[in-house]
């Protein structure tokens, strides 16, 4: 039997996503290791890249909704930090930064508009930048943005188990830089990103996890989605790609290196929205 052979037979299932057009995307100010207001930032590039992400996916199948951006908030694009959605309940994200904090009230007023169950939270947490669904437990990301108490508030809104991890390289602020969840309690990640009581959670709850150099991890390889056969990703992570490859995914890459200027990338600009509610 070939090598070909032994791979996993993947499925992909449809996604319900909501994202944000870029239409007032410009680096003005600096909260992440990627932001330098002195670089020029081409806003029409960052709108064009960020509709082939649309196109690619609305062309695999997934549903998407578009929340309209607020004038003023160019990391808005960034529409995973707006909120964590499970089982059609909503918890809101609350920023860290005065620059980004209209954004969690623009994002919770959209979906408690439509029907679902919204949480305002207490404590700070960035939506799916730091909050990732994996099978039935949450990871939940700290160290730069999050606050170890919003995994409580989390875990009491949400009723998925939490396990806690510390995030250690400004470079990767956000767990969603850090680690994929690729399908159910399969994931990806770059240890370097970790502490070393995460890393050792992380080893010991997936000893199976794909490990990514920290190369592809600079190119935000791991800023990846994943509808549990097609990953998404930066088309320069060339490893990530292959890794993928040998686990039976297919790799999709794409280029947003304008909207990485402001720190984010697939995943970033991807919000999935988990169980639509009864409407009506």
């Amino acid at each position: 039997m070939t090598a070909m052979e032994l791979r996993p037979q993947r499925a992909a299932r449809p996604r319900h996503y909501l994202m944000c057009r870029p239409t007032h995307f410009e680096v003005t100010y600096s909260i992440n290791p990627w932001m330098d207001p002195a670089k020029p930032v081409d806003t029409e590039l960052a709108v064009t890249q960020w509709e082939q992400l649309l196109a690619l996916h609305r062309r695999l199948g997934h549903h998407v909704e578009l929340i309209d951006p607020l004038p003023g908030h160019p990391d808005m694009v960034y529409a995973a930090n707006g909120a964590t959605v499970v089982d059609g309940r909503v918890l809101g994200a609350r920023f860290r930064d005065t620059e980004r904090a209209a954004e969690g009230p623009a994002y919770l007023e959209w979906f408690r508009d439509r029907g679902y169950r919204v949480h305002d939270p207490v404590h700070v947490n960035e939506g799916e930048g730091d909050f990732l669904l994996a099978g039935d437990r949450l990871l939940a990301g700290t160290g730069f943005r999050s606050t170890p108490e919003s995994h409580a508030e989390a875990q009491e809104f949400l009723g998925r188990p939490v396990a806690g991890l510390e995030l250690v390289d400004p470079r990767f602020y956000h767990l969603d830089t850090a680690l994929t969840v690729l399908d159910e309690d399969e994931i990806m990640y770059f240890p370097g990103a970790f502490a070393p009581h995460s890393l050792a959670v992380l080893r010991r709850l997936y000893p199976d996890a794909i490990l990514v150099d920290e190369a592809d991890a600079e190119h935000f390889g791991l800023n990846a989605v994943s509808d549990g056969r097609h990953v998404i990703l930066p088309e320069s992570a060339a490893g990530v790609a292959r890794r993928l490859r040998e686990r039976g995914f297919e790799p999709v890459g794409l280029d947003l290196s304008e909207l990485l200027k402001g720190g984010g990338s697939v995943k970033c600009c991807t919000l999935e929205i988990r169980d639509r509610p009864a409407l009506g």
